[in-house]
């Protein structure tokens, strides 16, 4: 603690008290996502890629009121990023962007809202 004048006393500042906020945050997940792209296909394909490298697969959720497994991503046609959606011997691809995410959301899914956030 440090006394002011008059008695008053704060706390310093520490790293951990200055936060960025969640724009800023995506943002910079944007950027990492698609440094050196020259077109949105390119774009896409960056946030395939980390999407790919960082989120934790397989994790439950539910698709239209139906229990499923998220069992991988891939890349659709017209650069479109798909969930691999299983259950049972069913398999369903399911935009990312519709995908609904369960309460207790998988690691590193906040790339999934940055590429949300990037399409907006």
């Amino acid at each position: 603690m440090v006394a002011w004048e008059g008695g008053l006393t704060r706390w310093p500042a520490t790293l951990g008290a200055v936060r960025s906020s969640p724009r800023e945050s995506l943002d910079a997940m944007v950027t990492a996502a698609t440094v050196d792209c020259y077109n949105d296909s390119e774009c896409v394909t960056g946030f395939y890629t980390m999407l790919d490298e960082h989120l934790a697969m397989p994790f439950p959720t539910c698709v239209l009121g139906v229990d499923v497994t998220v069992m991988g991503i891939d890349l659709a046609d017209e650069d479109q990023i798909v969930a691999v959606c299983a259950r049972g011997r069913w398999r369903q691809r399911v935009p990312i962007l519709d995908l609904p995410l369960p309460s207790s959301a998988p690691e590193s899914a906040e790339w999934i809202e940055a590429y949300r956030h990037w399409l907006r």
